[in-house]
């Protein structure tokens, strides 16, 4: 079903072969992101380019919304931005910066994972793969970026509950999802552009150019 041979360096972690087989059996050939882009947030950031972590949900339940990385959407798609729709608005309000690019491969090219909780959702049925086991994998990611400082930021409480597994010292901002239901009750306001980016000049790194490349 996957093809794993655009992991790079990722490929070593124990998740693909004690973990993926099992998770794979259980999968139908109708999940989202399609089973071509479900490690696209993987194979386009590299453990050793990632300065930044943002760590979502599940994927958009939404067909043709989820390109596999987190609250991307390609360009093609035309409908409703939800929760991508508010991270421009906190975006705006932070930086005083505006975006209208809902691809976040840029992102993603400056060292940004864009990475959620559970790599696949079926259409229509969010959060019904969260307990499949994808928990793993993002355990040892996270694990595998605590070896030098990094940026991370943990978007609602599935997301938040993985700070344990990130040791050292990094940047560790915690706020609400920015999903419609919950951006009111501390996305908005949170300021997570701004203070990565003065973290990462801190660092004497290049920030990040989260407005339209």
């Amino acid at each position: 079903m996957f093809n794993l041979d655009r992991l790079g360096d990722w490929a070593d972690l124990p998740f693909f072969e004690a973990d993926l087989p099992r998770i794979t059996a259980q999968l139908s050939n109708d999940i989202l992101p399609p089973p071509s882009r479900t490690f696209a947030a993987l194979e386009l950031t590299q453990p050793d380019a990632t300065r930044v972590v943002i760590l979502g949900q599940d994927p958009y339940h939404t067909p043709r919304k989820a390109d596999g990385l987190a609250f991307s959407i390609p360009e093609d798609f035309g409908g409703r931005l939800d929760s991508l729709g508010n991270i421009f608005k906190e975006l705006e309000s932070d930086l005083a910066q505006t975006r209208r690019l809902t691809s976040l491969n840029d992102w993603a090219d400056q060292g940004v994972l864009l990475l959620n909780t559970a790599l696949t959702v079926p259409p229509g049925q969010p959060k019904a793969h969260a307990k499949l086991g994808w928990s793993e994998l993002v355990r040892q990611v996270l694990q595998r970026l605590s070896n030098r400082p990094r940026a991370f930021i943990l978007w609602g409480g599935p997301a938040q509950s993985y700070a344990k597994h990130i040791t050292g010292d990094h940047l560790v901002l915690k706020s609400a999802h920015p999903s419609p239901l919950s951006c009111y009750r501390g996305f908005f306001g949170s300021r997570p552009f701004s203070t990565v980016n003065q973290w990462l000049i801190e660092q004497e790194q290049e920030p990040i150019h989260w407005a339209d490349p």
